[in-house]
């Protein structure tokens, strides 16, 4: 059996769209009879899953330690699979000196400089322009584990083109994979709840992430418009890490409900009418959003929310910026059945044409094959990323040392 190492920034949740995309990598290479490693430097939490339930092998590693050469140096994987660009940085040039011919990816998870930026640029009251992106830090440092691996995985086709067309990266260095779901046949459409039993509307979302909290913000704005014309409806707010900020604005009279952790965010998803997302900035693809979909519940989202999801297809529900355009949506989809029974069945064409798993698993595994049969040749054609993991073994690693020996005389 071949062997897959996955080092993790944190360790895996289920209330997280970060989370159940490494699990649905995961689960590809398990399907493959690969054996799958999972390690990370960062300390469980309350809701942190059990790998072992899952046949998932898990370990603590420590940073800046030589322990991890060790380990790495007996597991010899085939793979390694980097949890977002952190973590290639922190681990990359010792898996490169270990295991020299283990093949190196890096899931972006969504490309990090593009959401922060955007975030900036929003507190700026400015627009995003190239300019400001290829001038960036962040961009530079994402940018440059993207070319020391052998392949990134990118989540949306969005984000493939900027880095195509703004950061000219070799289209033979990228993997456009978006999240891995089942089709939605017929008897998954009549076990749904039809229009006339579901009722409110209701936004679910991980507070750590930051357009999450901001856009609960945006929700509160929105929400006042949207009630005077249902007064009866109200709005459920699901996360886990709800801030304070997010927790005070609960207000039963006015139906803003602040509910926090949901242990299954699709039971809840699949009893309420819509989902709302005003997202104001971010990037990748939003799990909220392919959950309302798999649920059959419409949604009313920014441009920013349905960014590299939908391709050249029409979206499930609407897509509007203008915040009162959008609470006007809102109450047409909640109100009218026959408006929002063709929402419902959008989000069933968006699935099964774009992330049917059983369509792209085939496709991806015989890229990771091909790669890893040419890998030599591969990486030679890859100039930029051979000189950029030079350059990283002799400023990195001795960084790395540095501190390294630095802590043992602490001890």
């Amino acid at each position: 059996m071949q062997k897959l190492l996955v080092i993790g920034c944190v360790w895996l949740e289920k209330t997280t769209g970060a989370g159940n995309r490494m699990l649905q990598l995961i689960d590809v290479f398990k399907q493959y009879n690969y054996t799958v490693t999972f390690v990370t430097t960062a300390q469980k939490t309350e809701n942190s899953l059990n790998l072992i339930e899952l046949e998932i092998q898990e370990r603590l590693i420590e940073l800046n330690s030589a322990s991890f050469d060790s380990f790495v140096k007996e597991l010899q994987p085939n793979i390694v699979l980097f949890d977002r660009f952190i973590t290639e940085e922190q681990f990359g040039w010792r898996v490169a000196e270990n295991c020299p011919n283990s093949l190196r990816i890096l899931d972006t998870e969504d490309l990090h400089f593009l959401r922060k930026i955007r975030h900036q640029q929003l507190k700026k009251q400015e627009s995003l322009s190239n300019k400001v992106l290829l001038k960036s830090n962040e961009a530079k440092r994402e940018i440059a584990a993207i070319l020391r691996c052998d392949m990134s995985l990118i989540i949306s086709t969005y984000e493939m083109q900027l880095l195509n067309s703004v950061f000219k990266i070799d289209s033979a260095l990228l993997y456009q994979m978006p999240f891995l779901l089942d089709k939605i046949n017929k008897k998954v459409i009549e076990s749904w709840k039809p229009f006339e039993e579901r009722q409110h509307f209701v936004f679910v979302g991980n507070f750590l992430h930051k357009p999450n909290v901001d856009a609960v913000l945006q929700l509160k704005l929105i929400w006042k418009q949207i009630k005077k014309q249902l007064p009866k409806v109200k709005l459920y707010v699901y996360g886990a890490y709800a801030t304070q900020s997010i927790k005070q604005l609960h207000n039963s009279k006015e139906g803003f409900i602040i509910k926090g952790f949901v242990n299954d965010a699709l039971e809840v998803v699949e009893n309420a009418r819509v989902v709302l997302a005003p997202i104001r900035f971010g990037a990748g693809i939003k799990g909220k959003l392919t959950e309302a979909m798999v649920c059959g519940t419409p949604s009313v989202v920014t441009s920013i929310g349905a960014e590299g999801m939908c391709e050249n297809l029409p979206w499930n529900g609407f897509v509007e910026d203008d915040f009162t355009v959008f609470a006007n949506k809102a109450v047409e989809l909640y109100s009218y059945k026959t408006i929002w029974k063709e929402a419902q069945q959008k989000g069933v064409q968006l699935v099964n044409q774009l992330y049917d798993r059983e369509k792209l698993i085939p496709a991806f595994m015989s890229r990771v094959d091909e790669i890893q049969k040419s890998i030599e040749k591969h990486r030679i054609q890859n100039f930029l990323g051979g000189l950029l993991q030079y350059q990283t073994l002799q400023a990195t690693k001795y960084m790395s040392k540095w501190i390294e020996a630095k802590n043992s005389v602490s001890k």
